[in-house]
């Protein structure tokens, strides 16, 4: 049975070099003081992690640098998920490409249909040497179909006969732009209906990572102005007055809470002021910055293809149905209105979809710009305060300090047997004695 380990602390340890405290782990990843404990005694339990001791009974967890292999060697389900995970990014590159696929296969269906059903229209008029050319009928010539899928056809060289050949090949492509690699067309598609994801998916991670940060780099004390912008909810009436949206912090780093003599609030957190190795300062922001949505990742010229080949596909399924009498005398007719209905649902469909996205995006970039103002508009107002703000900072600077627990002061580490660390605990105090004797 596979024990559930978080992949947030195992990301954590390797970021931190495969040393930590409870401490580092909980500010790292902003985690629950709880659930980095219990992930880093489930973590060190699977790969044979070592816990070190210090005399005030802090630990400091040490790990090998391969414990994901050793994970992956115990456990064949990790393995398999591992190869699992390997085949989804696989199949969903494939049904990423896949409505770009559908989109020209309909396109190319539908044009082939017309073009079929208007030669034969033509063969059954019983040789009608009318020009068709001149607007009495409709015609299409099977090379000029062919343009519509060389989607550098009248861009780039015509404009611009000087641009040297190596740009050319890198815009047919699809790889070119200032912002380095772009999307090749079929991935362009996918973006164009459906977007790329939430820019801030990892809004909360980076929330509890940066209030974790100014903790740590206040040596574990601080006041409620120094985390109020990055949080959203403050409440209002009391419960503002009174802090108490800083319960939720409190709760996750297990922090707690003091009063100052002139009735003023501060908080520390004793296992954040703990730390496997001395780390320095970590650069926060001053204040919790949301990104805005993109409609989409895809090259304006891309975007503007997506749209013709929607629009053409409406048209030419519109077109289509006015030869259905055709394919119906050919006993086609079945078939002939499937592809009509399937080229109409997803042309309409194709255009559709991105338009409410549009305004969708729009609407949620518009609460994004309003908290990111409420946001920057509280780290202002924090460096309005001035001295009442400095009389609460130094009061909380009372209860600030950082402890580093070195590998070679450890009074007890599970990595040796308990009677050979006692040992050689003895022969240490011995030389110390020998060595302070000798002093004087």
């Amino acid at each position: 049975m596979v024990v559930e380990l978080d992949k947030q602390v195992m990301q954590a340890v390797e970021a931190l070099d495969y040393r930590v405290t409870v401490g580092d782990v909980a500010a790292k990843a902003g985690l629950n003081v709880e659930i980095a404990q219990q992930g880093l005694l489930a973590l060190a339990s699977e790969t044979q992690g070592h816990m070190q001791v210090s005399d005030s009974g802090e630990i400091a967890y040490e790990f090998s640098r391969n414990f994901r292999g050793v994970l992956r060697n115990k456990y064949w389900q990790l393995r398999l998920q591992a190869i699992l995970s390997k085949v989804w990014n696989v199949l969903f590159y494939i049904i990423r490409i896949s409505f770009g696929i559908i989109l020209m296969v309909l396109v190319a269906a539908v044009f082939l249909a017309i073009f079929a059903l208007t030669i034969a229209a033509q063969s059954q008029g019983g040789g009608d040497n009318r020009d068709n050319r001149g607007g009495g009928g409709f015609y299409i010539s099977p090379f000029n179909f062919f343009y519509l899928f060389n989607f550098n056809y009248g861009r780039g060289g015509r404009r611009n006969p000087n641009r040297s050949v190596g740009r050319s090949s890198r815009s047919a492509a699809g790889r070119s732009g200032e912002g380095g690699d772009r999307l090749n067309f079929l991935e362009a598609i996918f973006s164009f209906l459906f977007g790329d994801g939430d820019p801030n998916a990892d809004l909360e991670e980076r929330r509890w990572r940066t209030i974790g940060n100014i903790i740590r780099n206040d040596g574990g004390a601080i006041i409620a102005e120094q985390v109020v912008p990055y949080l959203d909810d403050l409440g209002s009436g009391w419960d503002k007055e009174f802090e108490d949206y800083m319960l939720p912090v409190l709760t996750r780093f297990n922090g707690q809470p003091e009063v100052s003599p002139a009735g003023e609030m501060v908080y520390y957190f004793p296992e954040l002021q703990v730390s496997a190795v001395e780390r320095g300062r970590q650069s926060v922001g001053a204040y919790l910055k949301e990104t805005k949505r993109k409609f989409t990742q895809a090259s304006s010229d891309q975007v503007l293809i997506s749209i013709g080949l929607g629009a053409l596909l409406i048209i030419g399924s519109l077109v289509l149905r006015t030869r259905l009498p055709v394919a119906i005398a050919l006993g086609f007719g079945g078939l002939a209105q499937l592809l009509f209905w399937l080229a109409l649902g997803y042309g309409i469909a194709f255009l559709a979809v991105p338009l409410g996205r549009y305004y969708w995006v729009q609407w949620r970039n518009r609460k994004i710009e309003r908290r990111n103002a409420e946001r920057a508009e509280r780290a202002e107002a924090v460096n309005r305060l001035g001295a009442s703000l400095k009389e609460k900072l130094a009061f909380a600077r009372q209860f600030a300090s950082q402890k580093i627990l070195r590998a070679d002061e450890a009074v007890y580490s599970t990595e040796s047997g308990l009677l050979e660390q006692e040992v050689d605990r003895a022969d240490q105090l011995e030389a110390e004695f020998r060595r302070r004797l000798n002093e004087t």
